[in-house]
């Protein structure tokens, strides 16, 4: 899925004692009545937002991640990809990718469900 807004804040990186990094980031999308929406960026992805500053547009690609804790529902929007959105950047067909990271392989603790019939 993806996303655009213009960057509202860039949180600090956080660390956690097993050593995994998180870090959040808010952009406040452009319709009829904007909304905050709050990213999280995982791992060695946690540094692509440096390149954007306050106020500029991007589109962000991320996926959808849920959990339950303690009977409690969660759920994360974690950013994998981060475009600069300009009217002067050229159009790209939708095969083009060069340049591009694929989106990220699902890690061993979360589960990729495929309901497809075949």
């Amino acid at each position: 899925m993806d996303i655009e807004g213009s960057v509202k804040i860039v949180l600090d990186t956080q660390t956690f004692n097993s050593g995994f990094q998180k870090r959040e980031f808010v952009i406040t999308t452009k319709e009829q009545y904007p909304q905050d929406i709050k990213f999280e960026l995982i791992k060695d992805r946690i540094d692509i937002i440096d390149a954007y500053k306050p106020g500029e547009t991007i589109k962000v690609h991320f996926n959808i991640r849920g959990n339950e804790y303690n009977g409690k529902y969660y759920v994360n929007l974690q950013a994998w990809r981060i475009e600069s959105v300009s009217s002067s950047a050229p159009e790209m067909s939708p095969s083009d990718n060069s340049g591009f990271p694929e989106e990220p392989p699902a890690t061993s603790d979360e589960v990729i469900e495929n309901d497809l019939p075949f």
